[in-house]
């Protein structure tokens, strides 16, 4: 579920960049190396490869359904990947050296741990809860602790924005303590599902060291024209559990490449079901596929983006989602559609007239989506659809045809469809099949009715 809300958060940005006329590259993927893999294959009974071909299908599965509009999908198994790994690699070797490794381990997170992480959670992961390994190793490290103050400077000089503020804070709190060096690689004799290192052929890559790679692999770094043209990235989208890896790590690496730091690093929240944490465990756990297939891509896109709070952790229930559903989108929106509609045919034959242009102040919607606000552009959008429901019992369009003032019934009409129109502009990186919908009812002279309801249930039986 949560990467279902990464997807579609992003697919926002893309799909407002793609309006505004700027060239877009919208990429993601997944990243398939690592000892998780390995120890879920051989759970499976099956070869790393192919668990990482399954899942990494039904990531591209899922994005086809949420209606993601992403130019590319990378895997970290795809062999320019692996092979522009290798090379990023090299050009950083000045910044590694190799040394004995002892620390704490969750192939969960795929993530070392600290002394005092470890005893703060008594010794088990909160995450995955099993207990942390010890490991003692001979690794590759990166000199992390020569990037610190780089990396704080760029942050509190805002030429790497890091949003919320919240999380903001978090990171310049930890590099204001100072980083320490990570190790970045693991014998290949006790985890072999990994890219090797060139020229040691006893070590693979640490997964989230080059996992992180996968950012500039995909445009072709270092040699490819989309690299050229489309680094540094305008936006990153992340969940907050890997923000220090995306907000210490990956800029030390650019650094050492003497690469720009991406432009924005957006740390998106959680979700929690019913005011509990998601587990399969506890018997909470929904996949988007329950809620699409009940209610529709645009319902869940619409619930996520808005109703889950875009700076904070958010809850999800069947009761709330059903009340958006009902009551914003098919009562509000749904309803103001299908009057306008139906006073169309009925009191004009369903000729539109002339659309009058739109007066509507944009700015507060566009700085909301710009600041990656997206519960707060659609608060401004749902006051336009309310303002839209007041107009129209306000004016009583009704009222005007028994009247028989058919002049300012038309004016009144055709205000309704320009605020139609403007609404679905503003909605398309949202709810991008509403927004085609509206656009098609009253694209011609006279309007076209859908079949059925803007915001059909698909399924009728009772969601638990």
């Amino acid at each position: 579920m949560g990467h279902a809300m990464e997807f579609v958060m992003a697919d926002v940005l893309a799909r407002h960049a793609r309006s505004q006329g700027k060239p877009t590259i919208f990429s993601t993927g997944t990243d398939e190396h690592g000892s998780k893999i390995i120890e879920k294959a051989a759970e499976l009974k099956i070869t790393p490869q192919q668990l990482a071909d399954q899942m990494s299908q039904k990531f591209r599965d899922l994005c086809q359904k949420l209606n993601i509009s992403n130019d590319r999908f990378i895997r970290t198994t795809d062999k320019p990947h692996e092979q522009r790994a290798q090379l990023i690699w090299k050009a950083l070797e000045a910044d590694f050296y190799k040394s004995k490794y002892i620390g704490w381990y969750c192939t969960g997170d795929e993530a070392f741990f600290t002394e005092t992480e470890v005893k703060a959670n008594n010794g088990i992961c909160p995450n995955h809860n099993r207990p942390y390994e010890k490991l003692e190793e001979e690794n590759y490290f990166f000199k992390l602790s020569k990037y610190t103050e780089q990396i704080r400077q760029a942050i509190e000089s805002g030429s790497f924005v890091v949003i919320p503020e919240t999380k903001r804070n978090e990171i310049l709190s930890l590099l204001r303590e100072g980083l320490e060096d990570i190790s970045i690689s693991r014998p290949k004799d006790k985890i072999a599902w990994g890219i090797p290192v060139p020229g040691d052929k006893t070590q693979v890559m640490y997964v989230w060291f080059e996992a992180l790679m996968n950012y500039i692999t995909v445009l072709g770094y270092p040699e490819h024209k989309d690299f050229k043209e489309y680094w540094p990235a305008n936006v990153q989208i992340i969940g907050k559990d890997i923000s220090r890896f995306h907000a210490a790590i990956w800029p030390a690496m650019l650094l050492g490449l003497k690469l720009p730091l991406p432009k924005v690093l957006y740390v998106h929240s959680f979700i929690n079901i019913d005011n509990k944490k998601m587990s399969k465990s506890l018997g909470n756990y929904v996949s988007p596929d329950q809620v699409i297939d009940k209610y529709g891509t645009d319902s869940f896109r619409y619930f996520f983006l808005r109703h889950i709070p875009s700076y904070e952790d958010g809850d999800f229930s069947w009761e709330t989602f059903e009340a958006a559903h009902d009551n914003e989108l098919a009562n509000e929106l749904g309803n103001a559609v299908q009057r306008t509609v139906v006073m169309l045919q009925k009191y004009q034959n369903g000729l539109i007239g002339d659309i009058p242009p739109s007066e509507h102040d944009t700015v507060p919607y566009e700085t909301a989506i710009e600041a990656c606000k997206f519960d707060r552009a659609l608060d401004d959008v749902w006051d336009q659809v309310r303002g839209l429901n007041q107009y129209i019992d306000g004016e009583k369009p009704w009222e005007i045809a028994k009247a028989g003032d058919t002049a300012h019934l038309k004016e009144v009409l055709a205000y309704q469809v320009s605020c139609l129109l403007e609404i679905a502009d503003l909605l398309e990186p949202f709810l991008p099949d509403t927004a085609a919908k509206i656009h098609q009812i009253f694209a011609q002279e006279t309007v076209q009715p859908l079949s059925g309801t803007l915001f059909p249930k698909l399924e009728t039986d009772s969601v638990a």
